[in-house]
């Protein structure tokens, strides 16, 4: 029997040195899970080092008596990061008034499965939701409508039987198999509660006439109405799950198998999508990732996180967000240098650099020769939900300041 070694991490904390097989300790490695090295002071050991990705993570090989799990805890609360996670997903759901209760929870892992298991048991309490799909099949009766180049590929004209598509009412429906998708995909990682398992093997039993996805290809499609409105919170939940989850085989019969959120890309999301949630009802136009280019000849691409533009089709503003550790001298100076390209290319007095707390709330920097200012901001995440969207109706208008039409600015309650 493989014996399993767990070995906990906290999110940028200096790295612990633990005994592990050389297989896996060039497997962890090899990957960006977290930063691997051989302990130079002990034999068979090895330093492990988490970054900014967190969750957990079980690495096994065959011929190797046992598996390591490694969990890497966030520093940022779990309610606090259900919150950002939540946010970015849907800005107009509830993610406050207690719908995602995750308090009783300090790991990660426990925490998401308690969430999902009840985002869904709260979606499928009225039954499973029905909709219309797409249905094709060889029949022997005409039903909905003839698909004619099946009918002569596979049948050489032949009257019967025929190639139809019509729309089934059904419940294997796209929702839905999302939903079974992901509740399999949680049975299947460690670290989750019995309790919590137990009732996840329930949803399971009420998903069970649903088709499975295949491993490897794209989740289905699906749109929010007014029809699936009591799903939403449960499918993007789910879709977290099904994102952040990864199995991969490795050269040697190696495999990863785990759940990780990249903190620098939630981190992101959430600041993009709060800013541009406070300036919806504005005259001004929010762009994310929006492509553009350095030079004139348009061969260095530039993708800053957020633009924004005025009435004129003009940018007014540009702000990118990094969720990092902080340096001890300061913010990095690389961050400044990306800024200011930014700035030079869209032709704009200002930038603005947002990140995930600091040395500082605020530092501002005048570019010798440009005239140029790059402000350089810090989010504290460990304050109420409310606090944290309050200094983001700021940065907005900090962002939207210099324009003479400077908006009114809301924040989504």
């Amino acid at each position: 029997m493989t014996a399993l070694v767990t070995v906990e991490l906290v999110e940028h904390a200096p790295a612990v040195s633990h005994p592990l097989p050389d297989v896996l300790g060039r497997a962890l490695a090899d990957s960006d899970i977290v930063a691997a090295a051989p302990d130079p002071y002990a034999a068979g050991h090895w330093q492990l080092k988490a970054g900014s990705k967190v969750g957990a993570v079980q690495v096994s090989a065959p011929g190797v008596d046992h598996a390591v799990t490694i969990r890497v805890t966030p520093k940022v609360a779990i309610p606090r990061l259900f919150f950002l996670l939540g946010y970015s997903l849907d800005p107009g759901a509830s993610w406050r008034a207690g719908e995602v209760d995750v308090a009783a929870h300090r790991e990660l892992m426990p925490a998401l499965a308690h969430a999902v298991e009840r985002q869904i048991d709260r979606a499928l309490r009225q039954g499973l939701l029905q909709g219309y799909r797409v249905a094709e099949e060889t029949a022997l009766v005409v039903r909905g409508r003839n698909r004619h180049t099946d009918q002569m590929r596979r049948h050489f004209g032949a009257t019967l039987p025929v190639e139809v598509a019509y729309d089934e009412f059904t419940a294997d429906i796209a929702e839905n198999r999302i939903l079974r998708a992901a509740v399999e995909r949680l049975l299947s990682m460690p670290g989750v509660p019995h309790e919590v398992r137990r009732r996840l093997l329930h949803q399971r039993v009420r998903l069970a006439d649903i088709s499975p996805l295949v491993r490897g290809h794209p989740l289905p499609e699906w749109r929010p109405t007014r029809l699936n409105a009591r799903c939403h919170q449960a499918l993007h939940l789910s879709r977290a799950v099904l994102d952040g989850t990864s199995a991969e085989h490795l050269p040697g019969g190696l495999r990863i198998d785990g759940f990780l959120f990249d903190m620098n890309q939630l981190f992101e999301d959430f600041v993009t999508t709060a800013l541009r949630e406070t300036l919806r009802d504005t005259p001004l136009t929010a762009r994310l990732q929006d492509p553009h280019h350095l030079d004139d000849d348009s061969r260095i691409r530039m993708r800053p996180d957020f633009v924004l533009y005025g009435s004129d089709g003009a940018p007014a503003a540009v702000a990118d967000a990094k969720y990092k550790a902080e340096k001890r001298g300061g913010f990095p100076d690389a961050d400044l240098y990306q800024m200011l390209a930014y700035c030079t290319a869209l032709h704009l007095p200002e930038g603005h650099l947002i990140y995930a707390k600091g040395n500082a709330p605020h530092a501002a920097h005048r570019i010798r020769g440009s005239g140029i200012v790059i402000h350089q901001h810090a989010l504290d995440l460990d304050q109420p939900p409310e606090h944290l969207l309050s200094d983001i109706a700021r940065l907005s208008r900090a962002l939207a300041g210099r324009r003479g039409d400077q908006p009114r600015l809301r924040i989504r309650e």
